[in-house]
Order: C-alpha cells, then sequence, then structure tokens
C-alpha cells in the first residue's frame, strides 16, 4: 500500500473570540489551526466566540490546511454545545481538553454519533495532567474516531510544579510516554507549545528535540513560530537524498537476492527502506499543502 501522511508540523492555535486572526489565518502557511473555545477565551466570550469560528468556517479560505475545534471540556456550561458545533462545521478534528480517562474519549465519541457528526471527523485528546500522561495508553485505544495526542506541557509542568527548562529535561518521561501511547495504536502526535515568543533560540531547541523524540510536529501560539516548527518537522534535503539512495541500493540489492546494503557506510535493512519512504512521502504531503487549494 502507498504511503500517505499528512504534515502536521505546525498546528497553530487560534483564538476563537478573535476575528482578526481567525481572517488573518486564511494566509499563514500553518500545516494546521486550531480554533481555541477553551484557554483563551474568557466565559464572557465563549458563546460569541463559537459562533465567530462557526461562521469563519463557512466563509471558508483555509485551503488545505487541518482545522481542528479546541472545545471546553465536555462536564462543564459549555462543552456540549461546543461538541454540538463541531458535529456541523466542515473541521477535520476536535480537540478535548484535559482528557483523564478512557471514559471521557468514549463519551465525547458517543455524543458526536449522536449528534450526527460525519464519521470522518476525529478526536484529539490533550494531556495536560499527571493522570492524563499515566492513562495515555488507555486513552490512546479507547475510541476509533481518535486519531492524535496533544501533549499539553503548560499546565503539565503546573500540574507536576515541576522547573523544566531548556532542556525540559522534567517533562522528558511524559513526553516519551506520550509519543509511545501513539505509536502503539497508530495515532499522530503533538508536542507542546512554547511560551516564550523572544527565545527563538531555544523554540528552535525545543522543536529539534521533539523531532528527536519522535513528535509530528508542535502546537505554536504564535505566527512567528510557523516557519521554524516548519523547517525542524520536515525531512531535509539532505535526508531525502539519502532516502532516496536507500531505496535504490536496496531495490538493487533485493533483485540480486540480498536482504541487506551497505548505503553511504551505514547497513540497510528493509526497516531502514520503511523510513526512507515515510521522508519521501510526507515531503511530497509538504509540497501538495504547499500548493494553493
Amino acid at each position: 500500500m502507498p504511503i500517505t501522511l499528512r504534515p502536521r508540523r505546525s498546528m497553530l492555535f487560534m483564538p476563537g473570540s478573535n476575528a482578526r486572526a481567525l481572517d488573518k489565518a486564511r494566509g499563514l502557511p500553518a500545516d494546521g489551526l486550531i480554533f481555541d473555545l477553551e484557554d483563551a477565551v474568557p466565559p464572557a466570550r465563549k458563546e460569541a466566540a463559537r459562533a465567530a469560528v462557526a461562521g469563519a468556517l463557512a466563509e471558508g479560505g483555509y485551503g488545505g490546511r487541518e482545522l481542528v475545534l479546541r472545545s471546553n471540556p465536555l462536564d462543564g456550561p459549555w462543552g456540549r454545545a461546543d461538541l454540538a458545533a463541531a458535529a456541523q462545521m466542515p473541521i477535520d478534528a476536535l480537540l478535548l481538553p484535559k482528557v483523564e480517562t478512557p471514559a471521557a474519549v468514549q463519551k465525547a465519541a458517543a455524543l458526536l454519533d449522536e449528534l450526527g457528526a460525519p464519521p470522518g471527523l476525529s478526536l484529539w485528546c490533550m494531556l495536560e495532567t499527571p493522570l492524563g500522561i499515566l492513562f495515555a495508553r488507555e486513552i490512546a485505544a479507547a475510541a476509533p474516531r481518535l486519531a492524535a495526542l496533544v501533549v499539553g506541557t503548560s499546565d503539565l509542568a503546573k500540574e507536576l510544579d515541576a522547573l523544566p527548562g531548556k532542556d525540559r529535561l522534567p517533562l522528558l518521561p511524559a513526553l516519551g510516554i506520550a509519543v509511545l501511547a501513539a505509536r502503539a495504536f497508530g495515532l499522530a502526535v503533538l508536542d507542546g507549545v512554547h511560551l516564550d515568543l523572544d527565545d527563538e533560540a531555544g523554540f528552535a531547541a525545543g522543536c529539534r528535540q521533539g523531532r528527536e523524540l519522535g513528535f509530528d510536529g508542535k502546537t505554536l501560539i504564535h505566527p512567528k513560530q510557523i516557519a521554524a516548527a516548519n523547517e525542524a518537522f520536515a525531512p531535509s534535503s539532505e535526508e531525502i537524498s539519502a532516502a532516496r539512495r536507500i531505496i535504490a541500493a536496496y531495490a538493487e540489492a533485493s533483485a540480486a537476492g540480498q536482504g541487506v546494503v551497505v548505503v553511504d557506510g551505514r547497513l540497510v535493512e528493509a526497516l531502514h527502506v520503511e523510513n526512507a519512504r515515510r521522508r519521501i512521502a510526507l515531503a511530497e504531503a509538504i509540497e501538495r499543502l504547499a500548493v494553493p487549494a
């Protein structure tokens, strides 16, 4: 089967109550947009924000970007109405905040079914508490609609009473658990936000670390972070060239009845070919996304 991937290098949170930001997002080079009804919207503006997002989405113009709605908690005063609106919106996914148990995922999935949401509307879950991380495996397996895990590093650091520096050392166990759970059940997984907008070096380092850990991309809080995230989570030209050499050399070796081959001084087996094909497929998907819809 051909490898198909959706780029999620840069997933930008957009305050649902900010009409100017919703409009500006149409021209931003982010891979995806997360329309936020939760943390970015004060209680008095929740209803208006939901209506504003619905209106912006109905107007369209967001091209091929992945469109996600972050709802308020389902057990709160706005959660059910958020899910009812999401079921009718032209979006790709609904992001549930502060998920801590598989039952919460199952409840949301059942409610989406009840509300008539299309089968293609995915569920994403934010893991941003110690309990959410400890239940990551069960959450990842909770519902067929589930497609991605998102680590909420800011809330998680607060709940842990941790003091993460530039190396994010206190968060590494949780980040690793999230990646393990996602990959075990075939889900995408996204790294948390970087709050210091003036710390460009720190942001770039966090992106590199996230990619090294296995994340598909990073959630962002400002458009100025898009370019660095896109660069960090995309295969480089050197990686693509190496991938093509690996595929070609392995095909030649296989035709000669050999199971392994040496490329650029390194032993190459079937697993390396699979990774090479994935990198090329991701690069091709990124190229397609760059073409205006």
